[in-house]
């Protein structure tokens, strides 16, 4: 990036954590449009006569029958079933194109080159030559058309080259739209010396600058989990709750069979869940214990508690109607209505994405 995308006011270093106003920047994300710094995030190329078979091998969603300029959202597991990456892939055609956190990209690689046997395959880091703008918010489609980005009605993780008239002076982008619970997420993908001059258009279009905390809040009011964070390498797919990154019929893959005996008993002994929070906001890592009624012999109304989840992200979302704090983790199938504790705080599990929560306050 350049320095003056880094110094600049409008423009201003769009990894920063924020732009001085967390809360305006989180509500331009619910009831506007935010943009947003995506160059923490990887891309991988795939590609030669190999790449449809071998890709289909490794990936958990049907990389075989996805149409051109579309993704799916994907894990790479081990032997085991574990989680060793989460990833969004595209069919670009004579390539596939793969979309991942930067801090997994060594993780990412090394793994498909152990599996690169003699298979015509050829994997390229291209993270270099391609950088990212997020673009977020009910009225994100409006304001890219009002930048001039040509935007057509996307489905979800479908992708265009869109006719550009503004003022951005890229020689050619990529729109990518999101898949998230909100429906109103784009990605732009363009060359790193192109992203000030975009970066500029847009919020010149009406897009306020947003800083990497609100994005997290975003996530968070959406129950997105994120793969370092609420996604670790010990989890199951199925424990993640992310049946959109499975698919059932597809046929064998690189840890299929651990995820189909999962799925041919029914149930998995945890859940990735979110919860409402009275009380302290809870610290990530925190242990969630139900609590049952007063030990037997006591006098000072102790109780019993027993661990049954923990706390992986949390956070005190500033909604409109007041501030919130709410928390993702895991929770024991067996804790389901009991009365939950992390900390000095009191749990309710909540349905995702928050959806009561957004309505009630909004």
């Amino acid at each position: 990036m350049s320095t003056a995308l880094q110094q600049n006011s409008t423009s201003a270093r769009p990894q920063a954590a924020d732009f001085g106003d967390v809360r305006a920047e989180f509500q331009s994300l619910l009831s506007g449009c935010g943009v947003y710094d995506l160059s923490g995030r990887a891309k991988i190329s795939v590609t030669r006569g190999d790449r449809v078979r071998w890709l289909n091998g490794m990936a958990t969603n049907n990389v075989r029958d996805l149409a051109p300029n579309h993704g799916v959202y994907a894990f790479l597991l081990n032997a085991q079933g574990r989680i060793q990456a989460d990833m969004y892939v595209y069919n670009l055609g004579e390539s596939f194109t793969i979309d991942t956190d930067l801090r997994q990209r060594e993780n990412v690689l090394a793994h498909f080159d152990k599996f690169i046997i003699a298979d015509d395959v050829e994997v390229t880091d291209v993270s270099a030559t391609i950088s990212a703008v997020g673009v977020a918010g009910p009225q994100a489609l409006a304001v890219l058309r009002k930048a001039g980005i040509q935007a057509p009605d996307l489905a979800p993780l479908e992708l265009c080259t869109p006719k550009c008239e503004c003022a951005c002076e890229c020689a050619q982008c990529t729109l990518v739209r999101g898949d998230d619970a909100a429906g109103t997420s784009y990605e732009i993908w363009l060359a790193p010396n192109e992203v000030k001059s975009t970066w500029d258009a847009l919020v010149a279009a009406g897009a306020t600058p947003v800083g990497a905390s609100a994005v997290d809040l975003r996530r968070i009011s959406f129950g997105i989990p994120r793969y370092g964070v609420d996604i670790r390498e010990r989890d199951l797919p199925q424990e993640t709750g992310q049946t959109r990154a499975l698919n059932f019929t597809k046929g064998c893959y690189l840890g299929q069979e651990i995820v189909e005996r999962i799925r041919s008993r029914g149930a998995v002994h945890r859940q990735f869940t979110a919860f409402a929070v009275e009380g302290a906001l809870p610290e990530p890592g925190a242990r969630i214990l139900a609590v049952a009624g007063k030990v037997a012999g006591t006098e000072d109304g102790s109780t019993e508690a027993k661990e049954v989840g923990e706390i992986t992200s949390s956070a005190i979302l500033p909604f409109p109607g007041g501030d919130r704090p709410v928390a993702l983790g895991y929770l024991r199938r067996e804790a389901a209505g009991k009365g939950l504790r992390a900390g000095e705080a009191t749990l309710k599990a909540a349905s995702l994405p928050f959806a009561e929560l957004l309505r009630k306050i909004s």
